[in-house]
């Protein structure tokens, strides 16, 4: 449990410091995103060690994947023109997320949020820190703190909509594989793919 602990918080000081407004600047945010992904999907691999025998390749993964992508980005659609309705401040929350991008090459995205970033997160979020905590406690629990912990580090944006946008989509990968822990291969590929959907092929 020490170790759980210890990544969560190195995830959550990682997080501060691409997301707090005072460190934000100063750094390039797309390659601390990829290195600390890769850190702490590399720790899960240390001190959980196997994981990856429960991520089988299939024709079918791969379309379950997709489907679960193209799913996930229609819900943040709706939700995107919902909150806009709701909340006069969450466009302009959602043009700072999408300000990230600027001045960054569409294929480095591409490549660094297909291979690297969204197959990183999970390994990380899903297959250590819910896995551990589904052992630990039980499913269910482990499912809702996993979620909420994953919402909670991205509050140092002090973007609301972002935090929102971390809720709905740890709540959705984490909830498939709270119940499917056998189609992680999916779950990996969808985090991906809508990684780069949403921020490069088809923003919201």
């Amino acid at each position: 449990m020490k170790k759980l602990i210890f990544t969560i918080i190195l995830a959550a000081v990682l997080w501060s410091i691409m997301f707090l407004p005072v460190t934000a600047p100063h750094i390039n945010f797309w390659w601390m995103m990829t290195g600390s992904a890769c850190i702490l999907s590399g720790l899960s691999t240390i001190f959980n060690p196997g994981w990856w025998k429960g991520v089988k390749l299939q024709g079918r993964g791969i379309l379950e994947g997709i489907v679960i992508a193209v799913a996930l980005w229609g819900v943040f659609w709706i939700g995107d023109k919902l909150s806009q309705i709701i909340f006069n401040f969450a466009r302009p929350q959602v043009d700072l997320i999408y300000g990230m991008k600027e001045g960054e090459s569409p294929w480095l995205l591409t490549v660094l949020m297909l291979f690297l970033i969204g197959p990183a997160e999970e390994i990380f979020w899903r297959g250590y820190v819910q896995e551990t905590l589904q052992r630990r406690w039980s499913p269910n629990t482990g499912f809702i703190v996993t979620t909420l912990i994953y919402a909670l580090v991205h509050a140092g944006s002090c973007n609301f909509m972002l935090v929102m946008a971390a809720l709905v989509a740890g709540a959705a990968w984490g909830l498939l594989y709270r119940f499917f822990p056998q189609k992680f291969f999916a779950i990996i590929l969808s985090h991906a793919l809508w990684d780069v959907a949403v921020f490069v092929w088809f923003p919201i």
